[in-house]
This record gives C-alpha cells, structure tokens and sequence, in this order.
C-alpha cells in the first residue's frame, strides 16, 4: 500500500509543472548521448510520449555527428573539422543528409510511433522551413547557418497534434542546391525562439555546466555563464553548449537547460521535479 501511496505523491509533486507546462513548446535536442542503448531510447520515447499526453507541445530536433562520421569511415570518405566544426564538401554533404534525413530522423519517428506518439519526420529542406546560409563557404564549404525559420510549418503540424522530428539539413533557393549542414544545437535554439518555445533542452553527455570542484550549477544566469568562460570554468566542449543555450535566450526563448541525456528520464526530471538534473540558463 505505501507503494501506491508514493506514487499518488510523485503524481501530486509534479501537477504543478504539468500545469505550467501545459500548452506550452518545448523544444528538446535529442543528441547521441541519450542514444546509446536501447534502454535509453525507450526511456526518452515514453517520456515524449507522456508530455504529448499531458499537453506539453514538443518538437525534437537531432543530430548524428558520430553516425556521419563512422560512415565516412566506412566509405573511405575523408572528413575534416575545425574549430569542432566539420568541414562539408559536396561528397560529405551527400552522407550527412543519407545518415541524418534517410537514417537518424526515420529511427527516431519510428521508435516514437511504436509508443504511441504520432510523431512525422521532417529536414530543414521540407517547404524550406530551415532557410540557410554558408558559414564561411571557402572555409567550411556546405556547412551553414540558420538564416530564417517557418514557423507556419511547425505550427501546422503541432496544431494537427503531430510531434515533430527535425533533421538539420537548410535549404537554398537555388534549384538543385544540395543544402547545408547545420550544428544541430544552433538548429534547436533557432527553431525554439521561432516558434515560441518556453524552454529548448540540450540532452548532453554531462550533468550539466560544472564548477572547479566538479560540482554541478543548478541555475546559471547570460552574466554568470560569461565570467565563467572568461575565467576558464567553463571551457572545451562545454562553450559551444552554453553558446547555444545563451543564443536561444537572447532571441527569446525564456530558459535554456542542458542535461545529462544517459539518466533514465532525464526530460520528465528536469521538468517535473523542483530540484532538476541540469543546469538552466536565463538572461
């Protein structure tokens, strides 16, 4: 009987969060780390499940970088990066949008409907809804940035009550342009403050933004997280995290969070509990 009775209580606990949330967009990047086994996948699954259940509007955008990579690998196609971010050739290209729009997107609406959702996979090319320019063409060829997002797009398919699932390829205009391949956190953030979006989250592959004794900020605000980057707290792979977090709040969206994908319910945690399990970051 105490069993039950707790869990009427975690249900009590976290009927104000779902009150708050109800109606609301929440963007979530869905990155590799929360992809690792196939635990976690079901687990991520049944948590999008159970927002669209309880009326939170989500929409998915993911990446693939190791898959893309690993495939170039395979085929003896070389690939380069700089600055961490990967150079796009014509030929890169083609296996970017194979593993990201034919592969990754597929798995992930696939797995989505199998539980339930009525989850529809889309790229950035798809009525153009992903506008896209290069970053710097000569340095990184086909690699891009966000230039205009559609909401219209989105807003159609979350009114019919589709979860969307974004892969981010952009388009060009110009007729048989092969596109561009955009860093998928700065998809998300885009995407978030676009369509309105409460809270976009980063699913990452740690607890969240660390102090120098290794313990995890709950709450970071757009000045905080500078003086931390000046002063080397924040460094590597945790800066262009952040810069994507503090890109998609000073376009609007009113938090961003960043995750630890590899804990069982990483998402129903950070929005349905008061504690959280990462760090948010506000202006």
């Amino acid at each position: 009987m105490q069993k039950k009775i707790d869990t009427v209580k975690t249900l009590m606990d976290a009927m104000p969060f779902i009150k708050e949330f109800r109606d609301e967009i929440v963007v979530i990047k869905y990155g590799g780390s929360a992809q690792t086994s196939d635990e976690l996948k079901a687990k991520f699954a049944q948590d999008i499940v159970l927002l669209h259940l309880v009326g939170v509007k989500v929409v998915i955008v993911h990446g693939g970088g190791s898959r893309i990579s690993q495939l170039l690998n395979d085929l003896k196609i070389p690939t380069e990066f700089i600055d961490g971010e990967r150079v796009s050739t014509p030929e890169v290209m083609r296996i970017v949008e194979m593993v990201l729009s034919g592969e990754i997107n597929k798995e992930i609406t696939s797995l989505l409907n199998s539980y339930g959702a009525k989850a529809i996979g889309i790229s950035g090319k798809d009525a153009h809804f992903l506008r896209a320019k290069p970053k710097d063409e000569a340095k990184f060829g086909l690699t891009g940035r966000v230039e205009s997002v559609n909401a219209d797009v989105i807003h159609n398919l979350l009114r019919e009550g589709f979860i969307p699932v974004i892969a981010p390829i952009g388009s060009d205009p110009i007729v048989g342009h092969p596109g561009y391949n955009i860093n998928a956190d700065l998809a998300a953030s885009a995407v978030a403050a676009a369509i309105g979006a409460c809270k976009v989250i980063f699913m990452t592959d740690t607890p969240g933004v660390l102090n120098k004794d290794k313990e995890l900020f709950s709450t970071l605000s757009e000045a905080e997280v500078e003086a931390l980057k000046a002063d080397g707290t924040i460094s590597g792979g945790m800066v262009p995290k952040v810069d994507s977090c503090l890109e998609a709040v000073d376009m609007g969206v009113k938090k961003a969070h960043i995750i630890d994908g590899r804990i069982e319910h990483a998402i129903l945690l950070e929005l349905f509990t008061s504690e959280g399990v990462g760090t948010q970051i506000t202006l």
